[in-house]
């Protein structure tokens, strides 16, 4: 079954420990930039807002990939490094900002899911992240909290679509 990632912004206190475990176990660094999960953070509005993939059933991102590089996987839509060629395509295509450049070899990451046990999920303390299968209350929970972050971070759902 597809699953994918929800994010409580109830409970992440921006602590950034879902960044580290994720570009640890992605790139064998302490490097939040290389994470396929960003937290992006905005003091004067007291905002915490963490960003990943949502693992769309018809996912954009690989509707512009020109050269095929991102494909469906076991445990979700994934990116083939060895074939993107960092054009950007996928990042200008995904409205929720859930695929990036790495800063470090220019080409297109995006959350696997860690091939079905996400390091984010296990590095968040306060239960923030959790991963969800995709059934209808996944499908809902996962609606909801997209919906929740883009009002958050000024985005009304009518503008999205």
């Amino acid at each position: 079954m597809r699953r994918f990632l929800v994010i409580d912004l109830d409970r992440c206190t921006g602590c950034r420990n879902c960044e580290l475990a994720c570009s640890v176990r992605n790139t064998s660094t302490f490097n939040p930039r290389r994470a396929r999960i960003q937290v992006l953070r905005d003091e004067e509005r007291n905002l915490i807002v963490p960003v990943v993939c949502l693992q769309c059933e018809h996912p954009l991102c690989r509707e512009a990939c020109p050269v095929g590089a991102i494909v469906e996987g076991p445990a979700g839509v994934l990116t083939v490094t060895e074939s993107c060629i960092g054009c950007g395509s996928c990042v200008t295509a995904c409205v929720y900002g859930g695929i990036v450049l790495d800063p470090a070899t220019r080409r297109a990451m995006k959350c696997d899911l860690c091939g079905g046990d996400p390091a984010c999920v296990k590095a968040c303390e306060y239960g923030a992240i959790t991963l969800v299968d995709a059934d209808k209350p996944g499908l809902l929970a996962r609606s909801e909290a997209s919906q929740r972050a883009m009002r958050a971070i000024g985005i009304t759902v009518e503008d999205s679509q």
